[in-house]
C-alpha cells in the first residue's frame, strides 16, 4: 500500500470516530438535563417555629438572710427534698439573745412603773372625790382652791400614768421585735420543693441585703411539681405563637425524648439580645413561656432545651418538596414587563416548565401550594443546582423520584 493511501484510511478512520463521538453527544443533548421528580399530592402539614432557652421550676424561692449572724447548723444539702416548715439552718443566736433579754429587763422596768403610778392616779382619783364630795356638802369646808388643786393633782397623775403605759408598750414592742430577731435566726423552709441551690456552709457568715448591696443568696428551693421552659422567640417569629399553641420540646439532658409543651405566656417587652437593644446587627428576641406536661423526674432547673412550636396546621393539603420552589423572571405585573414569581418546574413530554404557584403554611419539608397545581402533577425537586439553572421549555430527563 502507498503512503497516500495508508494516510487516507487513517484519516476515515478519524472521521468515523469524531462522527460517533458529535452523534452521541448530540443524543445525549437531545435527552436533556438529568433532574428528579416528585408526584404532587396532599399532605397533612405542620408549621413550627424553633427556639431555644432553659428549663426552670415554675415557682422557686431565693431564701437570703434576714439577720447577719455566723452559720452554726446547716440541716440541708443540695438536691434535698424538704417540706415546707421544715428548719434548714441556724444563725449564732448569741447576740440577738442579749438583745431579748435586755429587752425584757426593759419590760418588766416598765410595768413596774406602770403599777406605781396606777396606785398613785388611784390615790389622787379618790382624794378629788372626797374634796367633792365635801365641797357640795356646803359649810365651807372646802375652797374653791383646795377642789382646783385637787383636780389639778389628778390631772397630772393621769397625764403620768398614760406615760408610763406608753413606755410600757414600746418596751412589749422591743421585746416582740427581739424575739422576733431571733426567731429569723433559725431558717425554715417556705414551701415544699426540692434544694436546688446551696451557696452557704456551715461556719460562714450570713450577710444582710441593704438598698444599695444585696444580701447573701443562702439557698434557692424549686418545686419541680410545675416546670417551664423559657425560650428566646425572634421578634419575626412572635406573632406567630398563641397562647395554647403545642410544642415538642428536646432536652439536652435527655436525648432521643421528646416532651409535649403548651405556651403559657408570651413576653409583652423585648429582651436584650447580643450587642444590645438597638446596636447595629443585635437580635432583639421575646420570652415565651411552656408548660411542660410530662417532665421526668430526674428533670433539673437550667437545663438546655430546644422547641419546636406548633403555630398552624392543615389537614389533606396539596403540597411540594420546600426544594421543588424557586424563583424566576415572568413577563407581566411590573412596568419594564416582568417580575420575580416563586414557582416550580412540573415536567411533561420530557419538558420543564416553570409555573408560578402561591404559598401557603410551611411543613418540616414541604410548602402547602394554595394555587398553580393539583394533585398527580409531576414537579422537579432536584438537584437543587440544576433546579436553579433549568429555564422554561428546557428539555430534561428524569434521573430519580424524590428531593435525594
Amino acid at each position: 500500500m502507498s503512503k497516500g493511501k495508508k494516510l487516507l484510511g487513517i484519516a476515515i478512520v478519524l472521521l468515523v470516530v469524531a462522527g460517533g463521538a458529535l452523534f452521541a453527544l448530540a443524543r445525549s443533548a437531545d435527552r436533556g438535563a438529568g433532574v428528579r421528580v416528585e408526584e404532587v399530592r396532599e399532605r397533612d402539614l405542620t408549621s413550627t417555629i424553633t427556639a431555644t432557652g432553659n428549663v426552670r421550676a415554675r415557682r422557686q424561692v431565693n431564701i437570703s438572710a434576714e439577720e447577719m449572724g455566723r452559720v452554726i447548723e446547716l440541716t440541708v444539702e443540695e438536691g434535698d427534698e424538704v417540706v415546707r416548715g421544715q428548719v434548714l439552718l441556724r444563725l449564732d443566736p448569741t447576740q440577738v439573745r442579749t438583745s431579748v433579754s435586755r429587752a425584757r429587763a426593759a419590760l418588766s422596768q416598765s410595768e413596774a412603773q406602770v403599777a406605781q403610778q396606777r396606785a398613785s392616779f388611784r390615790q389622787a382619783e379618790a382624794e378629788l372625790e372626797r374634796v367633792r364630795a365635801l365641797r357640795a356638802s356646803g359649810g365651807g369646808l372646802v375652797t374653791v382652791q383646795q377642789l382646783e388643786e385637787a383636780e389639778t393633782r389628778w390631772e397630772v397623775q393621769r397625764s403620768v400614768l398614760e406615760s408610763v403605759l406608753q413606755g410600757a408598750n414600746q418596751a412589749r414592742s422591743a421585746l416582740e421585735e427581739a424575739e422576733e430577731r431571733l426567731g429569723r435566726l433559725t431558717i425554715r423552709a417556705p414551701i415544699d420543693g426540692r434544694v436546688t441551690r446551696l451557696n452557704i456552709e456551715e461556719g460562714e457568715t450570713a450577710v444582710v441585703g441593704t438598698m444599695n448591696n444585696p444580701g447573701s443568696l443562702l439557698l434557692t428551693i424549686s418545686d419541680l411539681s410545675g416546670v417551664e421552659a423559657v425560650l428566646s422567640v425572634d421578634e419575626t417569629d412572635v406573632p406567630r405563637v398563641s397562647f395554647g399553641d403545642s410544642a415538642r420540646v428536646e432536652l439536652d439532658a435527655f436525648p432521643g425524648r421528646v416532651f409535649s409543651g403548651r405556651v403559657t405566656r408570651i413576653g409583652n417587652s423585648a429582651i436584650r439580645g447580643q450587642g444590645g437593644m438597638g446596636a447595629l446587627g443585635s437580635s432583639i428576641d421575646f420570652e415565651v413561656i411552656l408548660e411542660l406536661l410530662d417532665p421526668p423526674e430526674q428533670l433539673r432547673p437550667d437545663l438546655s432545651a430546644t422547641a419546636d412550636i406548633i403555630v398552624e396546621s392543615r389537614s389533606g393539603v396539596v403540597s411540594v418538596p420546600i426544594i421543588a420552589v424557586t424563583v424566576r423572571e415572568v413577563e407581566e405585573g411590573s412596568p419594564d414587563g416582568s417580575e420575580r414569581q416563586e414557582g416550580v418546574f412540573v415536567v411533561r413530554g420530557g419538558v420543564a416548565e416553570f409555573r408560578p404557584i402561591e404559598i401557603g403554611i410551611t411543613g418540616q419539608e414541604h410548602f402547602e401550594v394554595l394555587s398553580g397545581l393539583s394533585p398527580g402533577d409531576s414537579v422537579v425537586s432536584g438537584p437543587y443546582q440544576r433546579i436553579q439553572e433549568l429555564v422554561d421549555g428546557q428539555a430534561v430527563r428524569v434521573i430519580g423520584t424524590g428531593s435525594g
